[in-house]
């Protein structure tokens, strides 16, 4: 997944970074089964896929507004 998102991030200014989640037992308590996970500024956007047409619109909107 980071593959195909982190042209969509470049393109749109917005900073990807990934996380083991493995590595930390409260994210797996908290993502389990849900990983690869997406968050955008904190909130949960998508897991398992993710749409790039739906990230572009996410990314496009001004921040806070999501």
């Amino acid at each position: 997944m980071e593959r195909q998102i982190r042209p969509i991030c470049e393109k749109y200014g917005a900073t990807l970074t990934t996380v083991d989640v493995d590595s930390d037992q409260e994210k797996v308590m908290e993502y389990g089964d849900r990983v690869p996970v997406i968050l955008i500024d904190g909130d949960e956007f998508a897991c398992w896929e993710v749409d790039n047409e739906d990230l572009v619109e996410a990314l496009s909107r001004p921040q806070g507004v999501r």
